[in-house]
């Protein structure tokens, strides 16, 4: 190193530079860090500038030494408070022992007391008369401002209007961390960065975090010589100290360096957060040194606040819109899907839709080998190939997005007229089945400040240092190929939600279909079993009638009327038998398919008008018949007269060995449903085979013990679950049954 020359910039580490930890202040006040006891700490070396009083002499002095007895005495209740902020907190303006001016700002951080003195020219407290009518007129203009843009520009103007800076930008940053020139006011001698990008490595990673955390920064003069704190060390911690919310905090040289190379010697950054992000920033310039007094960046910051606040809401309302637009298109899209058994072919109605759903260019459905492709997309075999690829780098789970498809997936080299961007779904767990989405390619130019690649250039070859900043901020233009449009964020967090209801419509679907299965299962055995009992019981009083009329013609010549008249009563029963067996093989197939029409039904006379009908089954028969009040209910009249004559007639039919016979008839009723019952003291069943008692010509004792066809309780148990209710039985063999069925009281009359 040349003595008297410049320390050489390491910029290959700015990134990792200690700002926060500078060691040193601007000299434009100075700074004095205390004991809760208001001992003085650390004092900055420029003290004796400011009150003629040497650093090195007021370590372990107490303020009253530094600032005089007027001034501390002042101080002090403030200092003492256990409460003390750790962001600066503005304490007024105060007169030292010298009869120096100073603003005094005080904030409790890293362990120790921070008081820092910036010097003014007035002997009075600040103000603040630039913040309302600064702020005022923002927000009588903001409903005025119909763009984010325009909002913007307003506030620059404001900005520039109170800090007198010669130009004042306001740059969004994009997800990359360049910053987008977005609004600008400025004097006319100053050069325009309207429109124009600033490279993201501007800003360091820390730079932006201390951003985040301290929303305003000033550089009253970037040619300032730093004022550094003696001791270096805070004594309390025995590192270097964090001044991360000081405002007299030094900066980096490398940025120092950049502003001058900028042609900017003064400088103000208000954060913009937004939903505790960095979103952008206010960045005001000035050719020329500028002081800043407290007040009007006190204006500025709380307009920066402002203007974050305006900038989240306008965001949320645009945010909100364009999800409920497309969500919106997304149910349309699901109910279209849902009505017919292939969703993939189903798609093929929506294609359209899942067009606007995305804004792509092109969709393809791929079902296997199956390639359907809607609108301007890739070739069959190159869709595939993606397909492979995407399955290959594991995003066969997952939705997958990028905007730059060519950059990233060597088979899409080539395809960048139609498939720059890829919204990829797959939609089964199981099967290679995808839903892509293709966007073109949208080609732009990104206009920058200077060079973005070009960060650090080397100097001049008599230059004293070996690196230095980007000295261009001429505008430079960059022609973006084989990117498409970004794919919004609410399309992807919408089209995650798509897939998981996609995945639940083919679940349903294979449940249907594992149901449906499973019953037409039930249904084959039931149709066997039917079609056995079916032939079973026609054949024999069709054999009858057959056998019968061979005996009555080989009969035909005898003159015993007797037989013959025998013969013919057989014949005409078997054929009644038949006719009776088709009847009801009618009645249950028209109870699959008869409409209900409910009503309200008063059971009482319902079950007497059932055992009229029964009138000539019942005669010479001695039967107790116990009916307790029964309420009214909604339901099929006709239907319900038909199940509970059958229960009846069972009921007489299987108390025929019993003198007297009792049947009961009662009803239960909850909240939720009404439950019949039909009770007999008759024969009985055996337990063990109940589960066949409703099924279709299933019976529990002999034909030639109790007639019947075998049909009436598997026409109950239609009837009653035609309703939504449910049939079941109790008995003991030889002691009686109890038959039970229940009817929702949520029925609703039409």
């Amino acid at each position: 190193m040349i003595p008297g020359q410049p320390v050489p910039l390491d910029l290959s580490r700015c990134d990792q530079e200690p700002i926060r930890t500078p060691g040193s202040i601007q000299p434009h006040g100075f700074l004095l860090t205390l004991s809760p006891q208001l001992t003085v700490l650390q004092a900055s070396a420029n003290l004796a500038r400011w009150t003629g009083i040497d650093a090195e002499a007021v370590t372990g002095a107490p303020l009253t030494d530094v600032i005089g007895e007027t001034a501390a005495t002042r101080l002090a209740p403030a200092l003492r408070d256990e409460k003390l902020a750790n962001r600066p907190f503005y304490l007024g303006t105060f007169t030292t022992g010298n009869g120096q001016h100073f603003d005094v700002l005080v904030h409790a951080f890293d362990s120790v007391i921070i008081a820092e003195f910036e010097a003014v020219e007035r002997d009075a407290p600040a103000g603040f008369r630039e913040l309302y009518p600064l702020l005022g007129d923002f927000l009588l203009n903001v409903n005025e401002a119909a763009s984010l843009e325009s909002l913007a520009t307003l506030a620059a103007h404001h900005v520039r209007t109170v800090t007198g800076y010669g130009r004042v930008v306001v740059y969004q940053f994009d997800p990359d961390g360049h910053g987008h020139v977005m609004a600008e006011s400025k004097e006319d001698d100053y050069v325009s960065y309207m429109g124009q990008r600033f490279p993201a490595s501007d800003i360091p990673a820390q730079a932006r975090e201390l951003y985040t955390l301290q929303r305003i920064r000033l550089i009253q003069d970037a040619n300032y010589t730093p004022a550094p704190l003696v001791p270096p060390r805070n004594p309390v911690t025995g590192a270097a100290n964090d001044l991360s919310f000081a405002a007299l905090r030094s900066v980096s040289p490398v940025h120092l360096q950049y502003m001058r190379n900028m042609g900017t010697l003064a400088s103000m950054s208000v954060s913009l957060i937004v939903k505790g992000k960095l979103w952008g920033l206010i960045s005001c310039h000035n050719t020329g040194p500028a002081p800043m007094e407290f007040e009007k960046r006190t204006a500025c910051e709380q307009l920066g606040q402002v203007l974050s606040l305006c900038i989240e809401s306008r965001e949320d309302a645009q945010e909100l819109t364009f999800r409920l637009d497309v969500r919106r298109m997304m149910v349309e899209m699901l109910g279209n899907l849902t009505k017919g058994a292939d969703i993939i072919d189903n798609m093929r109605v929506v294609f359209p839709e899942l067009l606007r759903f995305a804004r792509a260019g092109g969709v393809a459905i791929v079902a296997n080998e199956r390639v359907l492709t809607y609108g301007d997309t890739p070739d069959d075999e190159a869709i595939d190939g993606i397909v492979a690829w995407l399955e290959q780098q594991g995003h066969g789970a997952e939705v997958f997005q990028t905007d730059a498809l060519g950059s990233i997936c060597p088979l899409a080299a080539g395809l960048e007229r139609n498939a720059s961007g890829l919204l990829a779904m797959p939609i089964s767990r199981v099967h290679k089945h995808y839903l892509l989405w293709f966007r073109p390619e949208a080609v732009h130019t990104i206009e920058w400040a200077g060079n973005p690649r070009g960060k650090h250039e080397a100097p001049a070859p008599d230059a004293p240092t070996q690196l230095s900043p980007r000295t261009s901020f001429d505008a430079w233009r960059e022609e973006i190929h084989g990117v498409s449009l970004p794919w919004h964020v609410a399309e992807i967090e919408l089209t995650n939600e798509f897939r998981s209801a996609l995945l639940g419509i083919a679940l349903e679907r294979a449940e249907q279909m594992a149901e449906l299965a499973e019953e037409l299962g039930r249904a084959n055995k039931e149709l066997e079993a039917f079609s056995y009992s079916v032939s079973h019981d026609l054949r024999a009083p069709l054999r009858h009638i057959v056998g019968f009329s061979d005996l009555l013609l080989e009969a035909s010549g005898s003159e015993d009327g007797i037989m013959r008249q025998r013969f013919l009563t057989n014949i005409k029963e078997s054929a009644r038998l038949a006719g009776k067996l088709v009847d009801d093989l009618l009645s249950f197939s028209q109870m699959g398919r008869a409409a209900l029409r409910p009503v309200e039904v008063d059971m009482r006379h319902l079950v007497t008008s059932c055992i009229d009908k029964l009138g000539l089954d019942l005669q010479g028969r001695n039967i107790d018949w116990q009916i307790q009040p029964l309420p009214r209910i909604v339901a099929d009249p006709t239907f319900l007269h038909l199940a509970m004559v059958n229960l009846l007639s069972n009921a007489v039919k299987f108390t025929g060995g019993r003198d007297p016979a009792v049947i009961r008839v009662w009803a239960e009723q909850d909240a939720v449903e009404t439950v019949f019952h039909v009770a007999d003291n008759g024969a009985g069943f055996n337990m063990d085979y109940v589960h066949k008692l409703f099924g279709v010509f299933q019976r529990l004792h002999r034909m030639e013990d109790f007639q019947g066809t075998g049909i009436g309780l598997a026409n109950v148990r239609r009837i009653v679950e035609r309703h939504g209710g449910r049939a079941w039985a109790e008995s003991t063999l030889g002691q009686g049954a109890t038959f039970s069925f229940s009817i929702p009281r949520k029925l609703a009359l039409p």
